[in-house]
């Protein structure tokens, strides 16, 4: 089985491995029409819409005389109404969540790890709209849909912000080059590139962020992972106790035994890799799955299997690493050709009809249809 192939206009000429070893995290990429048949995915009406679902995260920057002001979902129509008399953009969160044909844009960004990509936001501004000169911290490919979008960027050190602003908007802005992109026209952004972007006309941007998680927070959150799975045995104790001369410090023979205790915490590459799997693979909080209805039995789900297969549910994240998988946060340890069938699931987000497979594969599957993180494939004549 293979990846859907990366079009070869996608990096403007450049193969996956020049693209990575001169540009992935190091300077910025302009690409004239990387797609050059997009045009978009959806209209501005059908993304604010979108914008007004419950499930949805939005946020809609205004700016009137200089100054910004950002509101956040959920939102209903009214919420749109008067905007024209200010600059404005509205920006969607998630959108590969929710609309497949965004999920297979993203298939062409697959020479990126998937335990990389954050999500595909889309913004729509009328002429004059944007969010002001910023920086983000992860890698971003700026893929224009309709309509034509001026940008300018700048490597400066200089991050001072404007303070009270509801937006991280650099004060002292500098752009020391600019373009304007143009339907299927891409650039691309390492981490802490400087940036503002200007719609000229009625215009969408499509943006493929990918994650770039800070070492403080990986730390904070592995250490969350660890307190479930240690044991550490005894109780403190001080049968030797002897009196001080002041009783509010804390002795040095208490310090020593509990760091002596404290030291029997271990932990190996193993539980560094089975800790990533199920964070990185973790739904955000306003995620959640929609179980079928009226589920199969498990005998009918085998059958249409068999001629079927199965897709991810687009809100799915499933990753792998040796012997286990990581399904929207939990871990199971599989081998031999079911861990190649569940590879082959993650790496494509669908794994066609499965003429035979083992009976573990089988209930597994079953499982995470129950619990709706897949599905079985309606497309198939």
């Amino acid at each position: 089985m293979r990846l859907m192939k990366t079009p070869k206009t996608l990096l403007g000429g450049l193969s996956v491995q020049e693209f990575l070893r001169e540009y992935w995290q190091k300077k910025p990429l302009l690409i004239r029409g990387a797609l050059p048949d997009f045009s978009g995915l959806l209209s501005p009406k059908e993304l604010i819409r979108l914008a007004c679902s419950d499930d949805v995260q939005a946020r809609i920057v205004t700016r009137k005389q200089g100054k910004y002001d950002l509101s956040h979902s959920p939102f209903s129509a009214k919420d749109f109404k008067g905007l024209d008399k200010t600059e404005w953009t509205v920006l969607v969160q998630s959108v590969n969540h929710h609309l497949r044909s965004a999920e297979d844009l993203l298939k062409s960004f697959g020479f990126i790890p998937h335990a990389r990509l954050d999500d595909l936001m889309i913004s729509y501004a009328p002429k004059g709209g944007g969010v002001g000169p910023h920086f983000d911290s992860y890698d971003v490919f700026l893929l224009q849909g309709m309509g034509h979008r001026r940008w300018q960027i700048s490597t400066q050190e200089d991050r001072t912000l404007i303070e009270d602003a509801p937006l991280r908007i650099l004060k002292n802005f500098k752009p020391e080059q600019e373009w304007v992109l143009a339907p299927g026209d891409m650039l691309y952004l390492p981490p802490h590139c400087a940036h503002n972007g200007i719609a000229e006309d009625d215009c969408m941007t499509y943006s493929i962020g990918f994650r770039t998680p800070a070492y403080q927070e990986l730390a904070e959150q592995f250490l969350v992972y660890l307190q479930d799975r240690i044991c550490i045995e005894g109780m403190y104790s001080d049968p030797d106790l002897k009196a001080q001369k002041h009783p509010s410090e804390i002795s040095h023979a208490m310090l020593k035994q509990v760091a002596s205790a404290i030291q029997k915490v271990r932990w190996d590459k193993e539980d560094i890799a089975n800790f990533l799997g199920c964070y990185l693979s973790e739904p955000k909080a306003h995620v959640y799955f929609n179980p079928p209805e009226e589920p199969l039995t498990l005998r009918k789900f085998i059958s249409l299997l068999k001629t079927r297969g199965v897709v991810l549910d687009l809100k799915s994240q499933l990753l792998c690493n040796g012997n286990t998988v990581f399904m929207n946060g939990e871990s199971m340890a599989v081998s031999g050709e079911d861990y190649v069938a569940l590879r082959d699931l993650a790496d494509r987000r669908e794994l066609p009809a499965l003429k035979s497979c083992s009976t573990e594969l089988t209930e597994m599957l079953y499982r995470w249809y129950e619990d709706g993180y897949l599905s079985l494939d309606e497309n198939v004549d």
